[in-house]
């Protein structure tokens, strides 16, 4: 599968007014991007995780009035949805790419794997470099890097959690829109499987949560 990259036009789209003329603009022109990537990484995340892994490309479903703002695909070993499921996800931004892992509101788990995640607190900050990223909202582009993320700041966003119903938390990196990498495919696809192997663990523990919840 030949996949190309992202261009500075892929970027623009999220600047094009009206839901119609954006959701068009997405459909025909970042969609294939990533329904190209989900046939590439569906087995290689199979590979990382040990589960059948399918890949789900959003498709805006439920908007009538706001365009939205990113679009994404994401993976999950659900055939029929990623939502209430550990999944990862590679997606865009006007400002940037993003490859993370996530565990999103709709996950019966949520509360256990904060408390999984509060037992491995100190590997987790072995295993998880620097320049990467948390957010705990994925309707939002702001993320925290690794380096500037406190214990203490980590164990209120667990607390928040595994107390709030739509609390989610996602791990993973950023790449901006201008960086040369994201003009080279294959580059870009090594940079992106190194991500989800540096991410494994975060799944890892997610198996451990519906074990014990």
């Amino acid at each position: 599968m030949n996949f190309k990259g992202f261009t500075q036009e892929d970027f623009n789209v999220f600047t094009i007014d009206g839901l119609d003329e954006r959701m068009s603009a997405i459909k025909t022109q970042i969609r294939p991007k990533l329904e190209t990537l989900g046939e590439i990484f569906a087995p290689v995340l199979t590979a990382i995780t040990g589960d059948e892994m399918h890949a789900h490309v959003a498709k805006h479903a439920r908007r009538t009035v706001n365009p939205p703002d990113d679009t994404w695909v994401a993976f999950a070993n659900n055939v029929r949805g990623y939502k209430k499921y550990p999944h990862f996800q590679i997606g865009l931004w006007s400002t940037h790419v993003f490859a993370r892992f996530a565990i999103i509101y709709e996950a019966p788990i949520k509360e256990s794997y904060a408390r999984t995640l509060e037992q491995h607190v100190n590997d987790i900050y072995r295993q998880i470099p620097d320049h990467f990223v948390w957010s705990t909202d994925y309707t939002k582009p702001d993320a925290i890097s690794q380096e500037n993320l406190s214990k203490e700041e980590f164990h209120n966003i667990l607390e928040r959690l595994a107390n709030v119903k739509k609390a989610e938390i996602l791990c993973g990196i950023h790449i901006p829109r201008h960086d040369d990498i994201l003009k080279n495919g294959a580059q870009l696809i090594d940079q992106l499987e190194q991500t989800f192997n540096t991410l494994a663990p975060l799944y890892e523990y997610s198996k451990e949560s519906a074990t014990a919840s």
